[in-house]
C-alpha cells in the first residue's frame, strides 16, 4: 500500500506543475500581446487583414493582437547625413560640393512613409533630391559668385531642398554647405588673378606715393621761392642794416666756437677777421 503522504506530495507537485505551465502560457501570451516603443521612436501597425493602420503609436507600452498585428518601429530623432556632389557652374567650371543634412521623418506621416519608402526612407530620397537641387542651384551662378556669394547660395540650397524633402514627408532641421572646391585649372587661375590684383594695388600705392612726393617738392619749392622773395624785399627796404645784423650774429657764433676750441689760444684783433664777409 502506497504511503498517503507520498500520494499527497505527488498530487501537490502535479498541481504546482500545472500552475507553472498555466503561468508560463499566460506570461507568453501577455508578452505576445504587448510591445514597447522606446524613447525617440514611433511605431505603426501592420494588420494582416487591413494593411498599414493610420494610427501612430507613441513611446511606452501598447497592446497588439498576436499574429494579426505587427509593430513597425521608426526612429524619429534627427540624424545627420553627408552628401557629396560634382556639378557644373554657369561658366562651365566643375565644382565639388559637400552638404551636411540633418533630417527626421514627419511623425504624423509615418504610415505614408512606410507605404511609399519603407524604413530606409533617407537612403532612398535624400541623395537623389540633394543632387538634383545642387545641380539646379549651382548652374545659376558663376564660379566666382560661388565664392563671393556663398551665404546666398547656401540659403537658396537650404530653402529649395527643404521644400523638396517636404514632398516626401521628410523634415530638414538644417542644411549646411561644408566644403566647396574647384578643379586645379580654376584654382590656378584664381591664384594668378589674386597675384595680379595684388600687383595692381602695389603699383597704385607706388603711384600715390610718387604723387605725394611731387606735391611735397612743389610745395617746398614754392616755400623757398616765397622765402627768397621776402628776404629780397627786406633787404631792399632795410638797406645795409640787415646785412650788418647778420654779420654780427655770424661773428658771435664764430667767436663762441673758436673760444671753446683747444687749438685756438687767442682771437685775432680787429673786426676784419670776423665781420669782413665781403
Amino acid at each position: 500500500m502506497a504511503n498517503p503522504n507520498v500520494q499527497q506530495l505527488a498530487k501537490g507537485l502535479s498541481r504546482l506543475a500545472g500552475l507553472s505551465v498555466a503561468l508560463g502560457v499566460g506570461v507568453s501570451a501577455a508578452q505576445s500581446c504587448l510591445f514597447v516603443v522606446d524613447p525617440g521612436h514611433r511605431a505603426v501597425m501592420f494588420n494582416r487583414f487591413k494593411g498599414i493602420e493610420t494610427d501612430v503609436k507613441g513611446e511606452g507600452f501598447h497592446f497588439r493582437i498576436p499574429w494579426v498585428q505587427r509593430p513597425i518601429k521608426f526612429e524619429i530623432r534627427t540624424r545627420p547625413r553627408v552628401i557629396n556632389s560634382v556639378t557644373g557652374t554657369k561658366d562651365l567650371q566643375m565644382v565639388n560640393l559637400t552638404l551636411r543634412v540633418l533630417s527626421h521623418p514627419d511623425p504624423e506621416q509615418l504610415p505614408t512613409i512606410y507605404s511609399r519608402l519603407g524604413l530606409d526612407w533617407d537612403e532612398r530620397v535624400l541623395p537623389s533630391i540633394a543632387n538634383e537641387v545642387l545641380k539646379a542651384i549651382v548652374a545659376q551662378y558663376n564660379a566666382e559668385q560661388l565664392l563671393t556669394q556663398r551665404e546666398m547660395v547656401s540659403r537658396a540650397i537650404r530653402e529649395t531642398l527643404t521644400e523638396r524633402a517636404r514632398q516626401f514627408n521628410i523634415l530638414l532641421d538644417d542644411v549646411s554647405m561644408t566644403h566647396l572646391t574647384f578643379g586645379k585649372e580654376f584654382a590656378s587661375a584664381i591664384e594668378m588673378k589674386q597675384v595680379a590684383q595684388q600687383d595692381a594695388e602695389r603699383s597704385k600705392y607706388i603711384v600715390m606715393v610718387a604723387e605725394q612726393e611731387k606735391n611735397a617738392a612743389v610745395t617746398r619749392a614754392e616755400g623757398e621761392a616765397e622765402a627768397a622773395r621776402l628776404i629780397s624785399t627786406a633787404l631792399a627796404e632795410a638797406g645795409d642794416g640787415l646785412i650788418q645784423l647778420r654779420r654780427i650774429e655770424a661773428a658771435k657764433d664764430i667767436a663762441a666756437t673758436l673760444s671753446s676750441s683747444r687749438q685756438v689760444t687767442y682771437l685775432p684783433d680787429g673786426g676784419n677777421f670776423l665781420l669782413n664777409t665781403n
